[in-house]
């Protein structure tokens, strides 16, 4: 076991070493303090862009919502349907009909970003995906989440699935202050299903210093996305990292980012907060990933900086080809086709609705973990390895 841990160790020394020689492309990035919203970093944080898997920190939100207000409890059993068994990978692998629990559901997608237990959970709380899709639409919105538009419960490709990574720092803020006695899941590194154990793939929880957690998401229109937290020294970050050309870089992005915040904390501009931010969106998502065998390579397309700004105002509803869901057509949207095979073709605009003000306070005190998961005593340890990258929705 000892030379086991020892070989652990020099793989990610060796992993953390390779990472700190990757070159940059575009990307989008925040890093925000927890305990007020100041912006302390920003790299084209209203750049809208395709959310992947950080989609499902959302769908664990609506999950720790209605656990707080009594709808369901973490013991409840879940029954896989056979639309949540269909879906790709990555996956626990649920058949029709088999059963799992609520908590086990919420650390299969931590810890596995699952895509069929998400779709469990949404069909368990919405009824269908769909509904469950555009109820996620209508909470982000009313979060502050002004271009975020949710087409499913998982991240697969839908052209109409956008976020920017301010709105995805708004959403980790925001779970991390009114879920407080379930922030601790996002802090896991393996849990037990059906006796066996069950490793992360999120590297930036398993190797940063005072990492808490949280998710990452990779498709191909997307690129390598990583919401992650972090405290050191009594301050509390969050940070935002989409568009990474590899899983390393976007590692290396963020920790790179919350070095340099942490150790800028004394000189900050309090003007620049993420509640005072502009949130009209810019453009459509810039990247088209290539996935062939040989990696992923990124093209640029020549009209990258059209102009996608929803109008909140003076819409007329419009039937959505999308069962369950109603959708708002903007009065002037410009979108580029993607070179991905969106799962849902639909080609109806976002739903939005009317503005609603943010209003964040500071972070409250941790509780104690949870049993059901296991987490290392070092800040260094590997996190298991990953399936090579698919062309479908990943982690």
């Amino acid at each position: 076991m000892t030379k086991v841990k020892l070989t652990l160790l020099i793989l990610n020394a060796v992993w953390l070493f390779a990472v700190s020689e990757v070159s940059y492309g575009r990307h989008a990035a925040i890093i925000i303090d927890a305990d007020n919203g100041n912006v302390l970093h920003e790299v084209e944080a209203t750049q809208s862009w395709y959310p992947a898997s950080l989609t499902k920190l959302m769908t664990l939100y609506m999950t720790f919502d209605a656990l707080k207000a009594g709808q369901i409890r973490l013991h409840d059993t879940l029954t896989a349907s056979s639309h949540a068994s269909q879906q790709p990978n990555s996956k626990l692998g649920l058949r029709r009909g088999e059963h799992l629990t609520v908590e086990d559901a919420i650390l299969a997608i931590i810890t596995r970003s699952a895509n069929d237990a998400s779709v469990v959970l949404a069909e368990h709380l919405g009824g269908t995906e769909e509904n469950f899709a555009a109820n996620m639409t209508e909470k982000a919105h009313a979060l502050g989440m002004y271009n975020t538009h949710f087409m499913n419960a998982t991240g697969l490709p839908n052209n109409w699935q956008v976020t920017t990574s301010r709105d995805m720092a708004v959403l980790a803020w925001k779970a991390q202050r009114h879920f407080p006695e379930y922030y601790h899941y996002f802090g896991a590194h393996s849990f037990n299903y059906k006796g066996a154990e069950l490793r992360g793939i999120n590297k930036f929880t398993a190797n940063y210093p005072g990492a808490e957690g949280m998710k990452t998401g990779f498709t191909c229109g997307s690129g390598f996305n990583l919401i992650g937290a972090a405290h050191q020294n009594g301050k509390h970050l969050i940070g935002v990292v989409m568009g990474g050309k590899t899983s390393q870089e976007r590692y290396q992005l963020m920790m790179q980012k919350m070095d340099a915040s942490f150790a800028n904390l004394t000189n900050i501009d309090p003007a620049r907060n993420i509640n005072t931010m502009l949130t009209n969106s810019a453009g459509s998502p810039p990247y088209q990933l290539d996935c062939g065998n040989g990696g992923a390579t990124r093209s640029i397309p020549s009209s990258r900086h059209v102009s996608y700004t929803p109008k909140h105002k003076n819409t007329s509803r419009i039937k959505s080809n999308v069962r369950g869901v109603n959708a708002v057509q903007p009065k002037t949207t410009t979108r580029i086709k993607t070179s991905i095979n969106p799962i849902n073709k639909s080609k109806i605009p976002p739903k939005t609705i009317n503005q609603a003000k943010a209003s964040v306070k500071p972070v409250s005190k941790l509780p104690a973990k949870s049993k059901n998961f296991h987490k290392p005593k070092t800040d260094i340890k590997a996190a298991g390895k990953t399936k090579s990258t698919q062309k479908v929705a990943l982690r």
